[in-house]
């Protein structure tokens, strides 16, 4: 058997993947990425050979991807992460054509062919505003564990407005909403839909077209996925392995270049 794998470093989260010759997932990792980014990458890679009980020398290729991806030291190559999650959406849900990532430190907008290749992409540029990290502002303002912000916004009935553009203001802004009584359910549903108005903007920006797929860290919070397809007017792509999307395309990057020394072996799908 020949396994390919991709690692995805990325700024507080790093994700491994490793896939088998019939392109499916047999081995998965995550692990918190640290002040050490070498060493993150060697955890989660180590891990998700543990996962699915696999060699580490039948692993063939290892493609490094996200923004600590030049670190993954024992990787064959490197991928950007933009390349990765349009890859890895497309594998996973095939109708898409807009891919909307959402990581720790930033946004990305991507409108993609149907083959995965990138047709036009944006990323956000409001300091932070509408990632990961402006929901854990507010996870800190509120003493509120960031599992618990998601199911508390659903309870929201009456979103408050939201206005600051930068991260390091959110604490601020929340508080003083908290201190003009307003409940911590109206609070959170302002930021998800804050976020959610700023990530539908970048979209608009590369062009929506159905499917859309969410990918990255916060698809594990319900509220943003409610708040995105409410704002957008339908269904978002979203599944157990979107968190790990990039690792996955960064896998499957992989997996063209064990083949690529394989002729005439081909990819599931391709012309013959």
């Amino acid at each position: 058997m020949a396994y390919a794998a991709g690692v995805d470093v990325g700024s507080t989260q790093t994700k491994a993947v490793v896939i088998d010759e019939a392109w499916r997932i047999v081995g998965r990792a995550l692990t918190d990425t640290g002040a050490n980014v070498v060493r993150a990458a060697e955890a989660a890679f180590a891990e998700a050979l543990r996962d699915g009980d696999i060699p580490e020398e039948e692993v063939e290729f290892v493609v490094g991807t996200g923004y600590g991806r030049y670190k993954v030291t024992f990787g064959n190559t490197q991928v950007t992460e933009i390349s990765c999650h349009a890859r890895g959406a497309v594998h996973m849900f095939p109708g898409t054509r807009t891919v909307l990532d959402m990581g720790g430190q930033d946004t990305k907008a991507i409108r993609v062919k149907p083959t995965g290749e990138i047709v036009d992409f944006c990323m956000n540029d409001k300091c932070a505003a509408g990632t990961g990290r402006f929901l854990g502002a507010a996870a800190v303002a509120l003493e509120l564990p960031l599992e618990e912000l998601g199911p508390t916004a659903l309870r929201g009935e009456r979103a408050v407005k939201i206005s600051t553009t930068c991260t390091v203001f959110a604490e601020s802004e929340v508080l003083s909403w908290l201190g003009k009584g307003k409940k911590i359910e109206d609070i959170l549903l302002g930021v998800h839909e804050s976020i959610a108005s700023r990530s539908i903007g970048l979209l608009r920006r590369v062009g929506i077209e159905e499917q859309v797929t969410f990918t990255g860290g916060v698809t594990k919070n319900r509220a943003m996925v409610v708040t995105l397809e409410k704002r957008l007017g339908l269904g978002v792509n979203v599944g157990d392995e979107s968190h790990y999307m990039g690792a996955l395309g960064a896998a499957l990057f992989a997996r063209d270049r064990i083949l690529a020394g394989r002729e005439p072996a081909q990819a599931p799908g391709s012309a013959a």
